[in-house]
């Protein structure tokens, strides 16, 4: 791949650029030293990949992502040297359109952070090249209660990827589970940040979210986020556990694998929600959903940070609706309540 890097200190730059090119796969075409050069680097010549920075003077790593993804949107890793102390950057720089988050293997001095972050670029390579068949079209489809243990009535999972951490902030400001529903949340997102994006989303909504530990039950009320590199799944009595298969696909958690659990074994109201993301993950799950009779929804471009899983789930005809994301709320109150179709 040919990749960018933006850090304004200058070791640092050095550091990240030699892990690079001491790969035969990448090759690093630019160095930039801070975030308004990136944006102008990036439209000059975009990479297929930037190793982007988060904590800058001038032009911090959000705001840079946010305007090379409005400018001349490209695939962004943020690598910065203590994710952990930064979340509320690294969630709304993953909001504004950066995939992913490595720790800086200069920084942090621990052995294998360099095979970490090749390894992380290895799996956006394989995202790249799935984004890439995204443009290509599919083949059409033919024409609060007291008891919150109780199993919900009505079941919504979301899919998100690529300003994911954003969208689905909006998404539960609007709508969160009525008293017999509960949501269900995969997000691509690494796992050593799970439970600091549960927490981060939790305090955008001001409401708990529950991270799914091995061998989890639904309950009512209750909004449920993915937690592992592994596959969320359901089995036929409803409880939700991980698969570690497929191994070869690049999405992790996927989403088509747990829209296609939901539409096999949950025999009950449920709706299916796809919102922004790269490549085209969730859209054969969602049109499964929706050959099982439940309703699905996908975000439209206009609002979507990158319209790669939802134009393929449109592509497929999987999605009964395609919404702007500020009325995705108002539909799933109107889908969720008691009675309401």
């Amino acid at each position: 791949m040919r990749i960018a890097i933006v850090n304004d200190v200058l070791i640092i730059g050095e550091a990240l650029r030699r892990v690079i090119t001491n790969t035969q796969e990448h090759e690093v075409i630019w160095v930039a030293r801070s975030g308004e050069q990136a944006v102008q680097f990036c439209m000059n010549n975009r990479p297929d990949l930037i190793l982007m920075d988060l904590v800058m003077p001038g032009m911090d790593g959000v705001e840079a992502t946010r305007q090379i993804m409005q400018n001349s949107p490209c695939a962004i890793l943020l690598v910065t040297a203590s994710p952990e102390d930064n979340t509320g950057m690294v969630f709304r720089a993953l909001g504004a359109g950066a995939l992913d988050v490595a720790a800086t293997p200069l920084i942090t001095g621990q052995p294998g952070t360099d095979l970490a972050l090749l390894s992380k670029i290895r799996t956006i390579g394989k995202l790249i090249s799935a984004d890439a068949q995204t443009a290509r079209p599919a083949s059409p489809r033919s024409n609060s209660s007291a008891n919150h243990e109780q199993e919900p009535e009505v079941l919504v999972a979301i899919g998100a990827s690529t300003g994911g951490p954003m969208a689905l902030a909006k998404v539960f400001g609007q709508w969160t589970p009525p008293e017999d529903g509960a949501a269900v949340i995969v997000q691509h997102i690494d796992q050593n940040f799970t439970d600091s994006f549960a927490s981060w989303l939790g305090d955008q909504i001001r409401v708990p979210i529950t991270v799914i530990d091995e061998s989890t039950r639904l309950a009512r009320g209750r909004i449920y986020i993915a937690k592992t590199n592994d596959h969320l799944v359901m089995d036929g009595r409803h409880r939700l556990s991980y698969s570690a298969t497929p191994l070869d696909y690049p999405y992790r958690p996927s989403v088509d694998v747990f829209f296609q659990c939901v539409a096999k074994y949950w025999q009950k109201p449920a709706v299916g929600v796809l919102l922004t993301g790269m490549g085209r993950d969730g859209a054969r799950g969602l049109l499964a959903m929706r050959d099982a009779g439940k309703t699905t929804i996908a975000q439209d471009q206009t609002s979507s940070a990158v319209y790669g899983m939802p134009r393929a789930a449109a592509d497929l005809n999987a999605a009964e609706m395609i919404l702007p994301l500020d009325k995705i709320g108002a539909t799933l109150r109107q889908r969720t309540q008691r009675n309401g179709e």
